[in-house]
């Protein structure tokens, strides 16, 4: 039994875990572990996960840096994103640890950026009053097995009325010379009036066995205007789970995008709970898969009060034998009147032997709203084809153009300009069976 190993672990070196972790992140590690202990690991028999078989990934033997060695590589030598005119802030976590550098010295005043086991033991009062919130209240089982084990990750505090004008970047990257999973916890904070965008990219440095399963919990005060963009470019051997939990307050706007460009096994779980009045939330996705890769998206939007506003789409394109699934919750709550919500999927499989699972859902108890979903799946047209071949243009390239146009409506809703440039010419090289790759940057090489 998978479990039994991790359980084993535990059970034997949890002293040597709260040691080298703060005692804010310790004082749910126990609780977690019992959660983790009575319901498992991920199970195909369970509803979410029925075609996300997990158990296999986490079978394989990793290594846990629960000591908390040193980091033995500069990220910032080996990362450098080139993508022109984004001037953004650039933070690491290599494996499950935050690497400090220099780039919290030009932030705003009163901005927090630093790794989450730093931040508990500087700002107790304010990591306390969020961590958890939202993780504790989530029956997920990669959840609970995060909180047992994470030790550290990304911390970012934005005061009341304040704005980060240029994106903040988190890189997470994932190395070693062995098999390795990691465990980070991300903890980020937008208080009244304040904006900031956080682009999130995901990187393999190696041919190993990688497990990477982080949380990221984000709170969105009232009127705060937050963007999430998440890019993963990893390897065939990774898999990649990702639980982000988003709380909006009242009048707060938010947009996510989250985009799988090259993996091995992804899964991102999506949680975003409206929960104050005229709080609006866009959540775009798009995966791109070949070979025997495997992109899995659950999602789930809960309305729980009056007068809000939701928009989901997520598109896939999926070639020879790569299989994609997506399962769309949208819950509107009794007293969520007024409440607007619409969620579409849609899917094109571009051989016999890919495989696409949908599932949208509304569960809606108001009786005043205004809500949609559908989700269609399906192949190139082949009147569009013909029409583009007529006009000279060679097939290969027709086909290329209609599936840039059906990845259109994801990239454009991309606010940073440099961003969305960088984005739509790696959806081209994606489409064109190149792995994506930033020119300057040794991970790509």
């Amino acid at each position: 039994m998978e479990e039994q190993s991790y359980i084993d672990l535990y059970k034997t070196h949890a002293e040597t875990i709260k040691s080298k972790s703060s005692d804010i992140l310790n004082a749910f590690r126990d609780e977690a572990f019992a959660d983790f202990e009575k319901n498992g690991l991920p199970s195909p028999t369970s509803e979410r996960y029925r075609y996300s078989d997990l158990k296999k990934s986490y079978g394989i033997n990793y290594g846990l840096n629960i000591n908390r060695l040193p980091i033995q590589i500069n990220p910032s030598d080996i990362f450098r994103c080139d993508v022109p005119g984004i001037k953004s802030h650039l933070f690491y976590v290599v494996n499950d640890s935050f690497f400090l550098d220099k780039n919290a010295e030009n932030l705003p005043k009163g901005v927090i950026i630093c790794g989450l086991n730093e931040a508990a033991e500087k700002y107790p009062e304010l990591v306390r009053k969020y961590y958890a919130k939202q993780a504790q209240k989530h029956n997920d089982p990669n959840v609970s097995f995060n909180m047992t084990f994470a030790q550290d990750g990304f911390f970012m505090y934005v005061p009341k009325n304040t704005e980060i004008a240029e994106p903040i970047q988190l890189i997470n990257i994932m190395s070693g010379n062995a098999d390795i999973m990691a465990n980070s916890h991300n903890l980020i904070i937008l208080e009244e009036n304040a904006k900031a965008k956080l682009l999130v990219c995901d990187h393999s440095l190696k041919d190993f066995n990688f497990l990477s399963n982080r949380i990221t919990e984000v709170f969105v005060g009232e009127n705060a205007t937050y963007e999430h963009y998440k890019l993963e470019s990893t390897g065939e051997k990774h898999t990649n789970i990702c639980n982000l939990l988003i709380e909006q307050q009242k009048s707060s706007n938010v947009l996510t995008n989250i985009i799988t460009l090259h993996n091995g096994l992804t899964r991102n779980n999506i949680d975003i709970c409206l929960m104050g009045e005229y709080a609006e939330t866009k959540l775009c996705g798009m995966a791109i898969g070949n070979g025997c890769q495997k992109i899995d998206n659950a999602t789930n939007i809960d309305h729980a009060v009056p007068n809000c506003t939701s928009n989901e789409l997520f598109k896939y394109i999926l070639d020879e034998k790569s299989k994609g699934t997506f399962f769309g919750r949208v819950l509107v709550r009794k007293d969520a009147q007024k409440t607007a919500s619409f969620q579409t999927n849609k899917n094109m499989c571009l051989s016999a032997d890919a495989t696409m699972y949908t599932k949208p859902q509304l569960e809606i108890y108001a009786d005043d709203v205004k809500c949609s979903h559908g989700a269609t799946t399906g192949q190139l047209d082949e009147n569009a084809l013909f029409y583009l071949r007529s006009r000279g243009i060679s097939e290969r390239e027709a086909q290329l153009l209609l599936l840039q146009a059906f990845t259109a409506d994801i990239t454009e809703n991309i606010t940073v300009g440099a961003l969305k440039d960088r984005v739509k010419m790696l959806v081209e090289s994606r489409l064109r069976n190149e792995q994506p790759k930033c020119t300057a940057c040794a991970i790509c090489k």
